[in-house]
C-alpha cells in the first residue's frame, strides 16, 4: 500500500495527470481544508488547472498503515527548496485504488 501512496505523490509532482487518474477510484473524494473535491475526474482536473501552485514536492517523513489505511506525514515544498506547509494525508484504499483522501495541514512557520 505504500507504493499506492508514493505513486501518487509522484503522479502529482511529475503532473503526470493519466497516471493519477488509474491510482483513483471513480467515486474518489478529497477533503482537505478549504474544500472537499468529489469525483475522480474533478480531482484530477483541479489538480491539472485550479491548483494554487503546482511546481511543488511532497517530501514525505512517515507513513503508517493498517489494512485499509494509510497515513503519510510530510511537507509541501516549494521549487526553490522552501517548505510551504506541513501535511498528514489519511488515504482509505479498496481493491488497490485509493477511494478517498483526507488532508490536514498546517503552516511551517514556527
Amino acid at each position: 500500500m505504500d507504493a499506492l501512496a508514493r505513486a501518487y505523490y509522484r503522479a502529482i509532482d511529475e503532473e503526470e495527470y493519466e497516471t493519477l487518474s488509474t491510482l483513483l477510484a471513480p467515486e474518489f473524494t478529497h477533503d482537505r481544508p478549504d474544500r472537499t473535491i468529489d469525483g475522480r475526474e474533478a480531482f484530477v482536473r483541479f489538480m491539472r488547472d485550479q491548483r494554487p501552485e503546482t511546481d511543488t514536492t511532497h517530501e514525505i517523513t512517515d507513513v503508517f498503515r493498517n489494512e485499509h489505511a494509510i497515513a503519510v506525514r510530510g511537507e509541501l515544498i516549494h521549487a526553490d527548496g522552501e517548505a510551504w506547509f506541513e501535511f498528514v494525508d489519511v488515504f482509505t484504499v479498496e481493491d488497490e485504488s485509493i477511494v478517498s483522501l483526507k488532508t490536514y495541514s498546517g503552516s511551517t512557520d514556527e
